[in-house]
């Protein structure tokens, strides 16, 4: 395999083709989070998963379209 260079975009893609994957991660570590009362960075974490849904979520409307 050749060493290509990357683009953070092209690797996100990759990994979002797995997004339940990713976002059960997500959760957990903000369960982890919240364990040890740091609901600043739990929330975070849960922004983060959010976002990632609903950029999937239009992702998927508009190929449907």
């Amino acid at each position: 395999m050749g060493e290509e260079q990357q683009s953070v975009a092209e690797i996100a893609q990759l990994y979002l083709r797995s997004l339940g994957n990713i976002l059960y991660a997500l959760e957990l570590a903000a369960l982890a989070l919240d364990d040890q009362n740091k609901t600043v960075d739990a929330a975070f974490y849960r922004g983060i998963a959010r976002k990632l849904a609903e950029a999937r979520g239009r992702e998927t409307k508009t190929a449907k379209a």
